[in-house]
């Protein structure tokens, strides 16, 4: 059992979103029915969340990481500036080329163990990667699963969707830059700007050390060649339970699954299509259709944006999709952009969000939630203005 004296504030919350979900169901808010397809829906995410985060923890055992973290230090010559670029960068192509949640859990301990091989704060290198995980994810149908969905109810082929977004998304990530060096990294600068570099790191276990290798990028390509998520982060993370249980069994323990995930999802789920069937969706047309042009354009963004945060970006763009006509493409790629650029204030926001927080508490990073949520006001609303304004002169 789970000492409850050790729950923190988001355990608590996930533990009462699930047992709001349930009492919705059992007081008839959300029908049986209803509830058995948003868990049918729900059910392939819970097996990606738990199978990535072995996959990742184990990783970062066999260090992966702390290999890759020299390699992209010594690419920056010492250079605090020229890091920074490289990390903005690295995480940008990372979430566009695969998805926000492969970068949130892939990438989040790279970026920790170059910032601890630097002997550099840690914090501007965790915002780096949850910021543009989720701002750097509107160039690809695949970069998000939102933009799937927005892909299909436009009809659009990958190419032209990833024309439409281009400048979006490059006003996107370069406002992310601005806020990521002005809040963060900018402070946070060593003397004259510059860093040793650092030696070289030898793997204590060469063997677990190939294995976790080799399952990432078999993960990677999985995710590239269409497999679904669920299935090529389980196919990997049983290679990687495998070879630990032959070298180093004492790492493989129950805190490895992400209990907190599992519950808060679900809960979330439940309790977003309660709220639809009780008349959310109704007030969400209201508020996206609020307006025209380039003002219409920013509340859409908003609504989406804010729902995010209060609720999730996957049911926020569904109940946003909804409320939009269906022949006003630009207002569809507003609500997307505030969705996906926007969820960043809350820890819940998105999967990747919720991902990223988890890699974080296992590295024993603790990022401040007043910042998070103070700073990430400020990026979420420099992001999706910028990429809106964007949209705005590209249609």
């Amino acid at each position: 059992m789970l000492p409850v004296r050790r729950l923190e504030a988001l355990d608590w919350l996930a533990l009462g979103l699930l047992a709001a979900g349930g009492l919705c169901v059992a007081v008839g808010w959300l029908p049986a029915d209803a509830a058995g397809a948003v868990l049918g829906r729900v059910l392939p995410l819970l097996v990606f969340l738990a199978a990535v985060i072995v996959l990742a923890e184990l990783t970062a055992r066999a260090e992966v990481f702390d290999v890759l973290a020299v390699h992209l230090a010594r690419l920056a010559r010492g250079r605090y500036a020229v890091l920074f670029l490289l990390c903005v960068l690295f995480a940008s192509l990372t979430t566009a080329v695969l998805n926000l949640d492969t970068t949130a859990v892939l990438l989040t301990p790279v970026m920790l163990a170059t910032a601890r091989k630097l002997d550099l704060e840690v914090v501007p290198f965790a915002m780096t990667t949850v910021w543009l995980a989720n701002t750097a994810s509107l160039l690809l149908p695949a970069s998000n699963l939102t933009n799937l969905l927005a892909m299909d109810r436009l009809g659009l082929t990958p190419g032209e969707f990833g024309q439409v977004m281009l400048w979006p998304q490059v006003a996107s990530v370069a406002a992310t830059a601005v806020c990521l060096w002005l809040l963060y990294w900018r402070s946070a600068s060593p003397a004259g700007g510059r860093f040793p570099l650092p030696a070289a790191h030898r793997p204590s276990d060469p063997f677990l050390f190939y294995t976790a290798l080799i399952a990432v990028v078999l993960f990677v390509v999985g995710v590239l060649v269409g497999i679904p998520l669920e299935i090529a982060a389980l196919a990997c993370a049983v290679v990687l339970v495998a070879a630990f249980a032959l070298r180093s069994r004492r790492h493989l323990r129950v805190h490895l699954i992400p209990w907190r995930l599992l519950v808060l999802v679900p809960g979330l789920f439940l309790v977003m299509g309660a709220l639809g069937a009780q008349g959310l969706t109704q007030l969400v047309h209201g508020l996206v259709n609020s307006g025209q042009g380039l003002s219409g354009l920013l509340h859409a963004a908003a609504t989406g944006a804010g729902l995010s945060n209060a609720i999730n970006n996957l049911p926020a763009y569904v109940t946003g999709e909804a409320a939009v006509p269906a022949d006003d493409r630009t207002r569809l790629l507003a609500v997307l952009i505030g969705t996906n650029a926007g969820p960043i204030i809350t820890p819940w926001a998105s999967l990747a969000t919720l991902l990223w927080y988890e890699r974080c508490q296992s590295a024993g990073v603790t990022v401040s939630l007043r910042k998070l949520v103070s700073h990430g006001a400020i990026a979420a609303v420099a992001a999706t203005t910028a990429a809106v304004l964007a949209l705005s002169l590209a249609n």
